[in-house]
């Protein structure tokens, strides 16, 4: 009996470390700049030995890495090589659906996936153009005033939807929607279409256009054309004709699981 207490006893330290690691490997992924071991026992609500203490084991794996000489530590690069594990067969199935739709408009083309309250980019073909619209393997934007981020909260049901979408939402252009009922008003004209716009509402001078679609395994994924405003406006119809198309046949693609 006492051994099977201390064993239970174990058992309950070993998950409650590594749900601390993990409470620390989020709050790093949303400051990529990097934190002091202060500054993330401020975030997690931990003691600084305690955070020492767990910081020093996820470097040893590769999963923080420390960023220069002032004690500072962010993401490293253990957690690329899991999350591209993760990705690989997705990104290996749809290469030829993107590589096909950006030959037919000679624009970049992205896949994201949703990754909590972000879009998360996990594979892109670059357009052969000298003014191009490209972004970064690895790199999340957010799902509120992007194609693909709209594109993917339409597929949400709304118990899962509303959390994702505070009253006020944060403007990152003048073009930004930036209250709640306005962006539940475009959700719904998403799920009508299939398509979601962005219409220089991340950056100004770049207009995008979406599809979403739920792969075999339940994940959330959307393909993009992100395009110079320059090129975007008076184009609409032809990108949206052939994202609908590429689309579409992902869909049928996945339906045949």
């Amino acid at each position: 009996m006492e051994e099977s207490k201390e064993i239970e006893g174990r058992d309950t330290g070993l998950v409650q470390v590594i749900s601390r690691a993990i409470s620390m490997l989020w709050v790093l992924r949303d400051h990529p700049e990097g934190l002091s071991l202060s500054q993330l026992a401020k975030e997690t609500g931990l003691a600084r030995s305690t955070v020492h203490r767990i910081i020093s084991t996820l470097e040893a794996e590769r999963f923080v890495a420390s960023v220069g000489p002032n004690g500072k530590v962010r993401l490293g690069l253990g957690l690329a090589s899991l999350g591209s594990a993760v990705s690989t067969d997705l990104r290996r199935e749809l290469r030829p659906y993107l590589e096909g739709l950006s030959l037919e408009i000679d624009e970049t083309v992205d896949l994201a996936v949703l990754d909590k309250d972000k879009a998360l980019f996990i594979d892109q073909i670059a357009a052969p153009q000298r003014l191009q619209a490209v972004s970064g393997i690895g790199v999340t934007f957010p799902l509120h005033c992007t194609a693909n981020g709209k594109a993917m909260l339409a597929l949400l049901p709304e118990g899962q939807l509303m959390p994702l979408i505070p009253g006020k939402l944060p403007a990152y252009t003048p073009k930004t929607k930036t209250l709640r009922a306005e962006l539940l008003a475009e959700l719904d004209a998403v799920r009508k279409s299939g398509l979601a716009f962005d219409r220089e509402e991340h950056n100004i001078g770049i207009c995008a256009i979406g599809s979403a679609f739920r792969d075999p395994s339940g994940t959330i994924a959307a393909i993009s054309i992100p395009v110079p405003s320059i090129r975007f406006y008076g184009n609409e119809e032809r990108f949206a004709l052939a994202v609908e198309k590429t689309a579409s046949a992902i869909r049928r693609f996945f339906a045949s699981f």
